[in-house]
């Protein structure tokens, strides 16, 4: 019986969604990539959630429409991402469980956070021998008085458990050893991943290729100052607003000049110490 189908299905809304880890992003390698892509494989290769930079990312509705177009044979999702969005994975995770043909995941790097679980939909799960899982606990920016906080923390529990559901599921480990796990954010690499029942078996190694031309800088710096942002407490939607003034500013790109590299730089750190001044007023 395939492992993908012996969890129900949760669903969840809210206004405001975690993002990537700081750690993970740290340690996530964005040049990893498979040597074999062809018709019949999906890359994650980005952090979960729509990405306001490029206007890309790895979305439900990107994954939904690559499933529909492989109409039910079988599929190698490819995954090297530091995570994101926590919902957007989850409805990733239910795509997947659901697909009719046969799901190969295959870990190049790092699946972290929310690309974690969204790997635990796959019938079969392949890692690098330096690859790594990394599960940890839901978060996400919030200021306010005390009932919003306990409901947040309320809510947050709930998701937690879910995901911890999900890793229990794949793996057979104990719901309470996970939650133990995730609470200390736990990395786990390739031989740990196929000893706990996170992984099958190991990757070939020629699977592996660092790929260093198709991916900029200016992305992965982008994410980095949302990140910061977000722990600062700015809002997602301010955030966003954030990423398409950088977009705009002249010499935002390869061929920035000095003084247009500056006010990049003075307009992130001043929306920072705007984000930060909310929490002493």
């Amino acid at each position: 019986m395939s492992k993908r189908n012996l969890l129900p299905v949760a669903n969840f809304n809210a206004k405001e969604k975690g993002g990537v880890s700081p750690l993970a992003f740290d340690r996530w390698n964005p040049a990893i990539k498979a040597s074999d892509e062809n018709d019949n494989t999906i890359g994650i290769y980005d952090p979960i959630g729509y990405d306001y930079w490029d206007d890309s990312g790895v979305t439900a509705k990107r994954i939904s429409a690559a499933l529909r177009s492989l109409d039910g044979a079988d599929v190698v999702v490819n995954i090297n991402s530091p995570g994101g969005d926590v919902f957007e994975g989850l409805a990733i995770y239910n795509l997947l469980r659901e697909y009719k043909g046969h799901v190969t995941v295959r870990v190049l790097g790092v699946a972290a956070s929310a690309a974690s679980f969204i790997a635990m939909a796959a019938d079969e799960i392949q890692i690098a021998r330096a690859g790594f899982f990394m599960i940890h606990n839901a978060w996400t920016g919030l200021w306010g008085n005390r009932n919003d906080l306990r409901e947040t923390a309320d809510f947050l529990e709930q998701i937690d458990d879910t995901i911890a559901d999900i890793y229990h599921v794949r793996s057979g480990l104990s719901m309470d050893g996970l939650k133990a796990d995730m609470d200390k954010e736990r990395w786990i690499n390739g031989r740990d991943a196929i000893d706990s029942g996170f992984a099958d078996a190991f990757l070939p190694s020629d699977v592996v290729v660092e790929d260093t031309k198709n991916f900029t800088k200016e992305k992965v710096a982008a994410h980095k100052a949302d990140i910061l942002l977000a722990k600062a407490g700015m809002s997602r939607s301010s955030r966003r607003e954030l990423i398409q003034d950088l977009k705009g500013t002249p010499g935002a790109t390869n061929q920035a000049t000095p003084s247009a590299s500056n006010d990049v730089l003075e307009s992130v750190l001043q929306s920072m110490r705007n984000a930060t001044e909310k929490f002493s007023t």
